[in-house]
């Protein structure tokens, strides 16, 4: 059971395959949202509103990220969108690269500033 087609797949390719390929297993699909059932045995009328369906919530999902992108490109403008603020002081983060170029271990570092390794890296990338 899936809630909705936009769940299953990221556009409408995706979703056709990932359809065939469960129902050949011999598992059915039921789509809660649409109320369709996919088993493998489907009518053309069900692969055509598998295709119908899977290009509207693909149509949708594109629509939705056009629009938070512009919300994004506006909010920026006027410097209310700058993103997460930074976990760690600027000595906090000196302190890290002077570590790494002593050779300590990036995965003893990131421990001990309670942070990720991949925001470690970050903080390197600055």
């Amino acid at each position: 059971m899936v809630h909705s087609m936009d769940r299953l797949g990221r556009n409408l390719v995706d979703l056709s395959c990932l359809v065939q390929k469960i129902t050949l297993r011999g598992i059915h699909i039921e789509f809660v949202k649409e109320n369709l059932t996919f088993t493998g045995e489907d009518s053309p009328m069900a692969n055509l509103l598998l295709s119908v369906m899977g290009a509207f919530a693909e149509f949708e999902r594109s629509l939705i990220k056009e629009r938070q992108m512009e919300g994004i490109a506006l909010a920026k403008k006027p410097g209310a969108y700058k993103g997460r603020k930074a976990v760690l002081s600027r000595d906090q983060i000196e302190e890290i690269k002077t570590r790494v170029a002593n050779g300590d271990k990036k995965s003893h570092i990131a421990r001990d500033f309670n942070i990720s390794r991949e925001t470690l890296y970050q903080y390197l990338r600055r």
